[in-house]
């Protein structure tokens, strides 16, 4: 059975799938959905196990051997991201089923989680292909999932939403296809590790210079880098809790985790990086994210919205670890990407409950919650918290990291904008904490009463997630220091 397991990460998700849409009952979608949401980080956790003892796995579909057949490849960087998904999914699912039921029309119901496990087969897909063509129709299919979960939230500016991030995300994937034609036509090749090979042999050619440039704008677009990121804000503010929580914590991360498969481990074969104003780029994008974004989300009354700003500033930090491409910066980008996913995550599960309870996240419908709702809003002061980077929280050993990254390249500079760009993210969680708290209780905020233990549990693990990984880095940076060493052994 262990043999199978790559296998059985994407074809579980894919039946899953097909049950719900034939089963047709909200509830006996949402059982199928947990089960198999439940069995995904059982499966990931073996796999990453297995390559932390013995090394890369290489699962030949079909029996059919690379470069020829289909491989799903299992190193430190696509193990820890097959768990982060996994762990994402398996923590929402319980949350998912009230919240769910209150915010989508009951024939609507089995529809989501159909969509979500299609979704999640091809998130769970990009991170374990090691075929680009198929990284490619992976990436087709949880966009095209991720589309119709938007559409499903109940104002009608989710369909708005959804049609823009659909022209985005097709204009970002057509990017992408036409850069791995180009390398196919150079290699003859679509198998990660042979087009590496390959492209060792062939060099630097515009073809190859073309390629680079054609992936590195579809990935930006689909993982929201500024100045790309204008689907997004909508995306976020007006999808289905449900969808928003579990978007922000995967579908993004999938994205980097792509860009820095090929700016690495394939195009760093080839082509001398350190030549080109790749870094610079990366830098100067992180910066405008990390300080024009979080400016912006100060202003947002929509909280949601304000949150959805944040996460394009917190992609900022993932990317500036791409930027400053040593193995202190590198990690501290990785390990974000794991932390960001998990205190998003539960800010959003959060605001997930607040609309249970009142039906709105304005900010001025929140005044005084904090009183009627202690433990929820509890939960995201601290996550609030590791957004910040405070110390004792998962937000602030990613940053130690890319502060220790910049210093040892000698840009100073770029640890002072670090801290400046973190005290803006201050003035936003603070001013939702001041509100919540420090108000007088709101009318809408009349009829709240603490989360049911469903959906409090859930979010409450993430939230305990944040501080243990805050403490106990083995995991994390760990792990994350492992594949930034493997990503950056590619470099010429």
């Amino acid at each position: 059975m262990n043999s199978q397991l790559p296998a059985l990460q994407i074809v579980l998700p894919l039946l899953g799938a097909v049950l719900c849409a034939v089963l047709r009952k909200g509830n006996l979608a949402w059982g199928v959905a947990l089960v198999t949401s439940l069995a995904m980080p059982v499966i990931s956790g073996l796999m990453l196990q297995d390559v932390l003892a013995s090394g890369p796995i290489s699962y030949a579909m079909g029996g059919w051997a690379p470069p020829f057949g289909i491989e799903y490849r299992v190193d430190a960087a696509s193990g820890f991201l097959l768990l982060l998904i996994s762990l994402i999914g398996a923590v929402i699912m319980p949350y998912a089923r009230l919240s769910i039921a209150a915010e989508i029309a009951e024939q609507d119901v089995p529809w989501f989680y159909t969509m979500y496990l299609l979704c999640l087969a091809g998130l769970l897909g990009i991170a374990i292909t090691g075929d680009a063509f198929n990284a490619f129709v992976f990436l087709e299919i949880s966009s095209l999932s991720t589309y119709a979960m938007i559409a499903m939230g109940k104002d009608r500016r989710a369909l708005l939403a959804s049609y823009q991030y659909l022209i985005m995300g097709t204009i970002g994937a057509t990017f992408f296809v036409a850069g791995v034609g180009l390398l196919y036509s150079m290699t003859g090749s679509l198998n990660f590790v042979d087009v590496a090979d390959r492209l060792a042999e062939v060099g630097t050619s515009r073809p190859i210079l073309a390629a680079l440039g054609l992936i590195t704008v579809g990935m930006s677009l689909k993982l929201a880098l500024f100045p790309l990121h204008v689907w997004l804000p909508n995306a976020y503010a007006f999808a289905p809790s449900v969808a928003t929580a579990f978007l922000a914590a995967t579908a993004t991360k999938v994205a980097v985790y792509l860009m820095l498969r090929f700016m690495f481990s394939i195009f760093g074969v080839s082509t001398t990086l350190a030549n080109l104003p790749i870094g610079e780029i990366f830098v100067t994008l992180a910066l405008a994210a990390m300080f024009g974004a979080s400016i912006v989300a100060i202003f947002q009354e929509n909280v949601k919205r304000m949150l959805a700003y944040s996460s394009v500033a917190q992609i900022g930090y993932i990317t500036l670890g791409i930027g400053i491409a040593n193995q202190a910066g590198l990690t501290g980008g990785i390990v974000h990407l794991f932390n960001h996913a998990i205190m998003k995550a539960a800010l959003f599960m959060v605001l997930g409950a607040v609309v249970y309870r009142i039906g709105s996240v304005k900010i001025d419908a929140l005044a005084g919650i904090g009183r009627r709702m202690p433990i929820t809003m509890g939960a995201f002061v601290i996550a609030g918290l590791s957004i910040i980077g405070t110390p004792g929280t998962a937000g602030f050993i990613s940053k130690w990291y890319l502060a220790v990254g910049a210093f040892e390249k000698g840009w100073w500079w770029l640890v002072f904008l670090l801290v400046t760009s973190s005290l803006l993210s201050v003035i936003y969680i603070g001013r939702v904490i001041e509100v919540t708290w420090f108000r007088p209780l709101s009318k809408e905020g009349e009829k709240a009463s603490e989360t049911p233990l469903s959906m409090l549990i859930p979010t409450l693990i993430l939230v305990a997630a944040t501080i243990y990984f805050g403490i106990d880095t083995s995991l994390t940076a760990g792990i994350a220091s492992k594949a930034a060493d493997a990503l950056l052994a590619g470099l010429r």
